[in-house]
């Protein structure tokens, strides 16, 4: 058996005739059959073979194989964005009259999807609290089809026990769905611990440099081929230049973890406690609330942190003003460090009250750390830190 960054470079590069190093991009709307039985063939899932680029190409089928590799899934399909893939990984398993049981912190999109756009086609959802998840089992309903769950969250970084999601799904016969976006399948691998299905936004650690979208569903085989079919008359399909990309991204993605993450550590230690701040979050702080769950399933911490400002959000907006290196963009896992405001940004359509049983104050930034030397990312910080004051 290969280590994972050996398989990330050498799994399923597409060759052509020419003998070319590197994979070739196959800018190919469709392709063409030696015979007319070969296309009939094809079309009745008798052999397999490109026949559209919306089905598959070379280029997705290389990047979903890598994937599926380090994720140690069966099976994927990659998507046009990360929200085609939350998206299609519910609306493809789930009919009419199906309920969902959903970690309460959520990504802001993947919230609106729950509240309001599934509601409209009959698929209600309850939120659970990781905090009380003995009383998860109360919240299940007859009609509970799937268990949907992020972590680490966006942005709180709740970490929800895996291993109890697992035996949770299993034991009332759910379907578990983890969001592993924030950790990558270099640090944590859900399926392992018994999730039928991951999903990522590749648009994130996977590309690693703020390039392109792309989205990503891996599972069990039975589960992936329903949603094949869903993707393939709906069309969330990944473009062959983004699959292209992101396949090569994989390459360098265990390299550049390392980095975010020993960086991450670095400007998280050197913030806590600190006077300006109510608190710092990480996931591998020994302050964090599940640091202990934290180093079970994960390899490392991840490249997200929260700082959480005294002063609310005039002092938020005043300290990311002040900010002369960190970008400012509603974007993460880039190799530049880049600053969000959650509260009047990527969850501002929930309301203060929601936002409040998800951790996110007024003065909370999420910090996405990037490939810069650590000690000018706190530098940084520390001057927006003290030009913000009041």
């Amino acid at each position: 058996m290969t280590h994972f960054e050996t398989d990330a470079i050498r799994i399923a590069a597409s060759k052509s005739n020419q003998r070319e190093h590197s994979a070739p991009l196959y800018l190919s709307s469709s392709f063409t059959f030696d015979t007319a039985e070969e296309a009939r063939a094809m079309f009745a899932e008798e052999i397999e073979g490109n026949i559209y680029s919306r089905y598959a190409n070379p280029n997705s089928t290389d990047l979903i194989q890598k994937v599926c590799a380090a994720e140690g899934a069966e099976d994927g399909i990659a998507t046009a964005s990360g929200m085609a893939a939350m998206f299609g990984s519910m609306a493809a398993l789930l009919q009419q009259g199906d309920h969902i049981l959903a970690s309460r912190s959520l990504f802001g999109s993947t919230h609106q999807l729950l509240t309001r756009v599934f509601p409209k086609w009959g698929i209600s959802s309850t939120y659970g609290d990781i905090s009380d998840i003995a009383n998860w089992e109360k919240l299940l309903q007859p009609n509970t089809k799937m268990l949907f769950i992020e972590t680490p969250s966006n942005p709180g970084l709740e970490i929800i026990d895996l291993e109890w999601a697992g035996k949770f799904a299993a034991a009332h016969n759910l379907i578990l769905v983890v969001d592993n976006c924030f950790a990558t399948p270099y640090l944590q691998q859900p399926a392992k611990w018994g999730a039928h299905i991951v999903t990522h936004s590749a648009t994130k650690f996977i590309d690693g440099q703020g390039r392109v979208l792309g989205g990503l569903i891996l599972g069990k085989k039975e589960l992936i081929q329903e949603v094949q079919f869903f993707a393939r008359h709906t069309g969330p399909s990944i473009s062959p230049f983004n699959a292209w990309i992101l396949a090569k991204s994989m390459e360098t993605l265990a390299v550049r973890m390392d980095r975010h993450c020993e960086s991450a550590l670095k400007v998280a230690q050197y913030f806590e406690g600190n006077s300006e701040l109510e608190n710092v979050k990480y996931p591998f702080l020994k302050s964090h609330p599940q640091y202990d769950l934290a180093q079970k399933q994960m390899k490392l911490g991840g490249g997200i942190i929260t700082l959480s400002l005294k002063g609310g959000i005039a002092r938020a907006q005043r300290f990311i003003d002040q900010l002369q290196m960190i970008s400012v963009t509603a974007n993460l896992g880039d190799s530049r460090s880049i600053i969000t405001h959650p509260a009047s940004t990527t969850h501002s359509k929930l309301s203060e009250e929601e936002r409040a049983k998800v951790g996110i104050s007024d003065g909370l930034i999420r910090l996405s750390v990037g490939l810069e030397h650590h000690e000018d990312i706190t530098k940084d910080i520390e001057r927006a830190l003290e030009k913000s004051k009041f």
